[in-house]
């Protein structure tokens, strides 16, 4: 099951009423492919919405043949739904419950439909219903509503804006795009529409997310500093190496030769290792200048 499909039965869960479901319908149908005075047509690869829709749509016709339904199989074994209304007294029954002519040429959102203001989120549920998806977010941030007309959409977005959501707007196959990317966006439009488990979810993926970036980056880090320690080691071996072949260690001041014994018989520590295995023990600068002495005596050896 998508995290989209979850995002969507939640919704449906919180439509709990006569008035909030008058107000996701009325989102529903205005959204819809096709909304004229001789046919509305309502498509959906969702069982439970199609099955929403539908009562929904009884409940006020009171004809339990009004919502004509056809079934298209899809290759990934899921199935498009389609939802037809094709009786024209049924759509203007319909006209008369929303107390506006739904059929009009041109689509635009009318308040009066909707019923009180505090019922808009559920207005807005029902169009990410009717034509929104938001992706998995273990994969990608992204929340789009797929909208048939440029009107509808830019009405949306000021909608949305109102609210304090922000949107972006595009064009893909003649078909108008308002998405979110942003995460805290996408949380407060699913808190907003009625799905707060699910922006809840969003919330510990992203926290969960960060965590193992934290964690990459730390063991990056370890690994290019343990790359950094032998490959800085391994020049230091060689250069005690040189001294050993032309002058002895046993040659170099005590100091020198105490950390360049160390230092061959464990390559893989690094200058802190070193510097408390001293007898004494010195600090970390300390363990470092010595060991620089020791590769620049190495230099002089060789030239």
């Amino acid at each position: 099951m998508s995290f989209s499909f979850t995002v969507k039965e939640e919704i449906i869960s919180s439509v709990s009423n006569k008035d909030k479901t008058k107000a996701c319908l009325y989102g529903i149908l205005l959204f819809s492919k096709i909304l004229s005075a001789s046919q509305i047509l309502f498509q959906t690869e969702n069982n439970i919405v199609a099955e929403h829709f539908t009562s929904a749509i009884t409940d006020i016709l009171h004809d339990q043949t009004a919502v004509r339904q056809s079934i298209i199989s899809k290759k990934n074994n899921g199935a498009l739904y389609s939802l037809s209304i094709d009786d024209k007294d049924n759509i203007k029954t319909l006209c008369e419950y929303f107390n506006t002519d739904l059929t009009q040429e041109n689509r635009y959102i009318e308040t009066n439909a909707i019923g009180k203001k505090k019922y808009i989120s559920f207005f807005v549920a029902g169009i990410f219903l009717a034509c929104g998806s938001v992706n998995d977010p273990l994969k990608e941030y992204h929340l789009e509503f797929v909208i048939p007309s440029n009107e509808l959409s830019s009405e949306l977005m000021e909608l949305l804006f109102s609210y304090g959501m922000t949107t972006k707007q595009t064009e893909r196959k003649n078909a108008f795009i308002l998405y979110i990317k942003e995460s805290e966006n996408i949380e407060d439009i699913l808190t907003f529409m009625g799905a707060p488990k699910s922006s809840l979810e969003l919330m510990n993926v992203k926290i969960l997310k960060d965590v193992r970036n934290k964690i990459n980056r730390a063991v990056n880090c370890d690994n290019a500093n343990i790359e950094k320690t032998l490959n800085a080691s391994e020049k230091q071996v060689e250069s005690i190496q040189l001294i050993d072949e032309k002058m002895g260690i046993g040659n170099l001041p005590e100091e020198l030769r105490d950390i360049a014994v160390l230092r061959v018989e464990n390559p893989d520590w690094n200058l802190k290792e070193l510097a408390e295995n001293l007898n004494p023990p010195i600090s970390r600068s300390g363990a470092n200048h010595r060991l620089t002495r020791i590769n620049k005596i190495a230099e002089e050896l060789k030239g």
